[in-house]
């Protein structure tokens, strides 16, 4: 009887978070008095189950969509051609692009069985980003400015057609007020 109790808690939990750590689901097991399961086991049969699936270590989710792991290196946001494509300026398909100040490593990742691309950014410069609903799910995007900011910043190729469509779209004080953040030979870019 207990066990199932239990179990109920952590779906619970899953239905609450989008993104759950191993350190909840601990904390959670701690709680209850009478359980005799270990964490990692627990994890490992949900997983077995397909109850969950693995983000990246010590990260899990009951849903299929690997921007989900920008939760997991937080703080951080969804930028670069992601969030181009998601401002519609950006025609082609894409991998979640996250841009993370944590100390993650970079590069390429399989998440859910799907690339994603991780790289870091200097702590000044996460800002620019909101929350903004996809599905059912908030996500957080870098705007448009920031997003045109960080394509110079890791210096990603734009063609003319897409420059255009930003240059004619972007909020010009809002991204000078951006690069105000920037040293001046990068801003002597824009």
């Amino acid at each position: 009887m207990g066990k199932e109790i239990y179990l109920r808690d952590i779906e619970a939990l899953f239905k609450k978070s989008p993104v759950v750590s191993a350190s909840s689901i601990s904390r959670l097991m701690r709680s209850k008095k009478g359980v005799t399961q270990y964490q990692k086991q627990l994890i490992r049969n949900l997983l077995l189950k397909g109850k969950i699936k693995k983000l990246v270590k010590g990260h899990y989710t009951i849903y299929d969509d690997p921007s989900l792991a920008v939760f997991c290196f937080k703080p951080a946001y969804l930028g670069l051609q992601d969030a181009l494509s998601f401002h519609e300026v950006w025609e082609q398909e894409t991998i979640p692009v996250i841009i993370t100040a944590s100390k993650a490593r970079q590069g390429m990742r399989k998440v859910l069985g799907m690339n994603i691309l991780v790289k870091r950014i200097d702590k000044r410069y996460l800002f620019g980003y909101e929350h903004v609903m996809q599905g059912n799910l908030y996500y957080p995007y870098s705007d448009l400015e920031k997003t045109f900011i960080d394509m110079g910043y890791f210096r990603q190729q734009l063609s003319e057609e897409t420059l255009h469509a930003i240059k004619e779209r972007v909020d010009k004080k809002k991204l000078h007020s951006y690069l105000r953040n920037y040293p001046k030979r990068f801003r002597e870019r824009f």
